[in-house]
């Protein structure tokens, strides 16, 4: 369905005006009365040699700043008077499917940054650190030659759930899953990755990568 941007922009003021602030929810995808995507493909790559999108909710934002202008945000006596201050993006990303990083995550991602830059230092430069577990020495770092991930095509494909946690055909878990989690649940959890104060969960959570695009 083409988006009406001048609805859009009728409701927004409808919503602002009552509220003071909108929160504007976008997926990929979103097309134009032209039927163009918002936020198409730049000639240009990422890392993994993939298209790199300019973002639906980027070009979301452009419209809304030349519909608005600064002149809505000085009338309404907002805390910031311009379109483009007023106006911002949030990418939820990796918070949205997992949650805060707890203990564990926070101390193995310094360990694989760790790791990396070790690899580098000894020459390894087609190498990638790696988290690896086994019964005999639990959770530990390691590496793998980049070149492993790749078929005989030199292509990258995506990464399977390992059998122990999930069986993939009937998308159920396993009985033994439980020596692959229970060190998560058990050594890796400190008292400061629970919210049993109150007051603590009422507190706003704030992205380090927010603050910084702010």
């Amino acid at each position: 369905m083409p988006l009406d941007i001048d609805r859009l922009v009728e409701r927004t003021k409808e919503v602002y005006d009552l509220q003071k602030n909108v929160v504007i929810v976008c997926a990929e995808g979103i097309v134009d009365s032209r039927a163009a995507n918002l936020g198409d493909q730049t000639q240009s790559f990422d890392p993994a040699a993939t298209w790199l999108l300019s973002g639906a909710a980027d070009a979301l934002r452009q419209l809304l700043i030349a519909k608005l202008s600064d002149d809505y945000f000085t009338e309404q006596n907002a805390a910031m008077n311009s379109a483009k201050a007023a106006i911002f993006v949030r990418k939820v990303g990796h918070t949205q499917r997992g949650g805060p990083p707890v203990q564990f995550d926070r101390f193995y991602a310094a360990q694989l940054g760790g790791q990396a830059v070790d690899l580098l230092r000894q020459g390894q430069a087609n190498a990638v650190s790696i988290l690896q577990w086994n019964q005999e020495r639990g959770f530990h770092v390691s590496s793998v030659a980049a070149n492993a991930f790749r078929d005989r095509y030199g292509l990258i494909h995506a990464r399977h759930m390992h059998h122990v946690v999930l069986r993939r055909r009937a998308f159920e878990t396993v009985a033994n899953r439980h020596d692959y989690l229970k060190p998560i649940f058990t050594n890796c959890i400190s008292s400061e990755d629970l919210e049993a104060d109150a007051h603590h969960a009422l507190q706003p959570r704030q992205s380090v990568g927010g603050r910084i695009t702010r």
